[in-house]
């Protein structure tokens, strides 16, 4: 796959895990401020969307008619956007239980390491089958694979504004 992918996938994951190991357990499952999940729960969040890409991209993919790079820039445009507000699909909203920071550090890093190995493993240019984006459809690979970036940069972006507004980073 792109070479430039692959590195967008292993650098937004070592910023993520290093941003996650950034906050103290003891603060990982507080409210920074109104309004807001804890560090905790952007983290599950976050898991959990990585976790069905990782599964839509190694699951079934059929022959793609269009652009298979169609929905890369609009998925980017409105991810990276941080003056919009978005709403999680209920499937991958966080729960209300406390969260295990070391855990959920190991869990990451394994789903991080798959989403690479597909991306440098896998035809980018097929399209996967098996889970359709809300609204959008189905997507490519290599559309999955960008869009796993450019909503984990969104909640790195989250993580950095609550770390440096409430202090609660070590």
């Amino acid at each position: 796959m792109e070479k430039q992918l692959i590195n967008e996938i292993e650098s937004t994951a070592g910023e993520l895990l290093q941003m996650i190991d950034s906050f103290e357990q003891e603060t990982f499952n507080e409210v920074p401020f109104k309004d807001s999940w804890t560090p905790g729960q952007v983290a599950e969040h976050v898991f959990l969307s990585a976790s069905g890409i990782l599964s839509t991209v190694n699951g079934n993919t059929g022959p793609t008619q269009r652009d298979p790079h169609q929905m890369i820039a609009p998925l980017r445009d409105a991810f990276l956007n941080f003056n919009i507000k978005m709403q999680s699909p209920d499937f991958i909203l966080p729960s209300q239980d406390p969260k295990d920071k070391a855990t959920l550090l190991r869990s990451m890093k394994d789903i991080w390491t798959g989403l690479a190995k597909a991306a440098r493993t896998q035809d980018p240019d097929a399209t996967c089958l098996d889970f359709e984006m809300p609204t959008i459809g189905t997507l490519t690979r290599i559309e999955w694979l960008s869009f796993a970036v450019v909503h984990t940069q969104r909640h790195i972006w989250q993580l950095k504004k609550m770390a440096v507004i409430t202090g609660v980073a070590k």
